[in-house]
């Protein structure tokens, strides 16, 4: 097998990969035993794939130990792949374990995009299409090599997941399926610019940590990532891992101190200060539009704790991809934010046996939407044919006063009286008195008794008749859960520029109501308006006695949770100006939730 690469493995190999699986691996079920296990790990680091006329990129490839052929896994991005397979908690090791997948049968091949550590080229815009070319190329690649049987599959996390609609849309002939976490399918609407406003906390984090000069030129020999994998996957893990969690806000704003290459600065520049609406953003659209073309089996999981940013592809994806209804499974899985990302690896593993190999493992039972239900037991998933829940009722809930601004107010399934109550939006980072939340209250809380057992699962839909005293702001929604025990439990959130207030028919789907951002529409001072938007999915077991808590601010730092917690979000510049923000009652003002029968 050495011959068949650019040189011999084996001074690489003198300490073998080491593999993980402390995540969530498997929604809610025990695969069948797999087609291959125990067949080892070898590393062929630094490997260069041809994928153009003098362009080559670099890939590690990892195979079985025990010679043969066999399926490949496929992962791509714009990351350098030094530090994949250490182990180390780092922002971009979302490939999964090679000593894994090999030690089942696959191999597992990573690869860096164009002028990324030893890949040749120069590199564009992110998701470009030149991106998708080498894509295909890759695949196409690895399906003639002597080590592969041919059949190529897809599995990854983020960027890792978002490449992979791209490029099966293509319909490369040897990809015969893909397994994708965390995914957008709108690039501009749900990274860049998520809700009307630049994304710049996440943006900053993103290149800070993943494209300084350094990380291009990043190499380590692979003999010490493999040391490395034996160090941070040890049973020590077990130790440090809940102390970095609860670090996790301070490693993020470490990232954020990172500079950037000079072209990724240039390039957030563009975005930020020139790329407010979609003809003038560079980023590519992204897959939404030719999701139809895409005919191959796949699974798609969403973190259910992903609040802005990989948010609402999935549903995308599922509801708009050519792929038989019988050959694509949709996972809402809990909120999990951990580094590395080593979850869903047993599960994919299980989807590319029977895809593969034919396995009857049970997979085929599975049914297209398994979902968790927060405020069950964390391994219990529910099933369905499709989400939203088939037969499921649109229940509105509408808000109405409870007297002062700073009181709890009501939800409540009748509509109204008139009145209103307001809040005070305060630009983020603002110089303001000490305590002027005791005379501006920046938040309005709204509070529903549920008096039965109640299940909802589906889409999660606000309503507000909204007025201003500037000619714009912004609207940041959440919804909990309030335990009989006073616990909270945040469920979902969504946010809107209310100047951007015009649906957009062609990009929603049966969970999200999208906004053309595009033509500001600038509010009249004290005129209302109705501003209709989504809020993530969440399915919720509301026990007899719990509260339904809607909460409503401007500013995403004093409604979100803490990272640590297993959400991921990111603090977003807003609101742009100081201003008293109204809710007028009635009924245009409500939240839509869907009620599980």
């Amino acid at each position: 097998m050495s011959n068949d690469f650019d040189h011999p493995p084996f001074v690489d190999n003198l300490i073998s990969l080491k593999g993980d699986m402390r995540q969530q691996q498997t929604a809610g079920w025990a695969p069948g035993a797999p087609v291959h296990q125990g067949l080892g790990c070898t590393l062929h680091a630094d490997q260069m794939i041809p994928v153009a006329e003098g362009i080559s990129l670099g890939a590690d490839v990892a195979t079985p130990k025990h010679e043969g052929r066999y399926p490949s896994v496929v992962l791509f991005a714009a990351y350098s792949h030094e530090l994949q397979q250490t182990g180390a908690p780092t922002g971009t090791n979302e490939t999964g374990s090679s000593a894994v997948f090999t030690d089942r049968g696959y191999n597992h091949v990573v690869v860096s995009r164009r002028e990324m550590g030893r890949s040749q080229g120069e590199s564009g815009v992110f998701f470009n299409s030149t991106d998708v070319d080498d894509h295909v190329a890759v695949i196409e690649w690895c399906a003639k090599q002597p080590w592969c049987d041919g059949n190529v599959v897809l599995f990854g996390t983020s960027y890792y997941a978002m490449v992979q609609p791209e490029v099966a849309v293509r319909r490369p002939p040897s990809l015969k399926a893909f397994f994708a976490n965390g995914l957008d399918t709108d690039y501009f609407r749900q990274v860049v610019m998520f809700g009307g406003a630049p994304q710049v906390d996440f943006l900053t984090l993103w290149m800070g940590a993943n494209f300084t000069e350094t990380q291009e030129k990043l190499h380590l020999p692979p003999l010490l990532r493999a040391a490395l994998s034996h160090v941070f996957n040890s049973p020590l893990k077990d130790l440090w891992e809940p102390a970095l969690q609860k670090r996790m806000v301070a490693i993020q704003n470490g990232f954020k101190k990172g500079v950037p290459a000079r072209k990724y600065r240039e390039l957030f520049a563009e975005w930020i200060f020139d790329g407010k609406t979609r003809a003038t953003n560079s980023i590519p659209e992204g897959p939404w539009r030719q999701l139809k073309h895409i005919t191959v089996p796949f699974v798609v999981v969403e973190n259910m704790g992903a609040l802005n940013l990989h948010q609402f592809g999935a549903y995308d994806l599922m509801e708009n991809a050519g792929t038989p209804a019988d050959r694509k499974w949709l996972i809402l899985a809990p909120p999990e934010y951990a580094l590395p990302v080593y979850s869903w690896q047993l599960e994919a593993l299980a989807f590319f046996d029977h895809i593969v190999h034919g396995a009857n493992n049970g997979y085929a039972t599975q049914p297209p939407v398994r979902y968790y239900v927060d405020g069950t037991p964390a391994d219990e998933y529910r099933g369905t044919t499709a989400f939203p829940v088939p037969g499921s009722e649109k229940v509105r809930y509408h808000l109405s006063s409870g007297g002062a601004d700073a009181a709890t107010h009501h939800l409540q399934t009748e509509v109204p009286e008139v009145g209103k109550n307001s809040w005070g939006a305060v630009p983020f980072g603002a110089i303001v008195p000490p305590e002027l939340a005791e005379v501006a209250n920046p938040i309005l809380t709204f509070e529903a008794t549920v008096d039965e057992d109640t299940e909802f699962g589906g889409s999660v839909t606000l309503s507000l008749r909204f007025s201003c005293s500037e000619i714009d702001s912004h609207v940041i929604a959440r919804v909990g859960r309030v335990d009989a025990s006073g616990g909270y439990h945040l469920l979902s959130m969504g946010s809107i520029r209310p100047a951007c207030r015009r649906i957009d028919a062609d990009r929603s789907t049966g969970v999200e109501i999208a906004i053309d951002i595009d033509k500001p529409e600038p509010l009249v001072p004290g005129e209302p308006v109705t501003l209709r938007f989504s809020l993530t999915p969440r399915p919720a077991l509301f026990k007899s006695g719990e509260r339904l808590r809607l909460d409503l601010g401007s500013r995403t730092d004093i409604l979100r949770s803490n990272v640590s917690h297993g959400y991921e979000q990111f603090d977003m510049q807003v609101p742009p100006y100081f201003s008293r923000n109204s809710i007028h009652y009635g009924e245009d003002s409500y939240l839509e939730l869907e009620r599980v029968p």
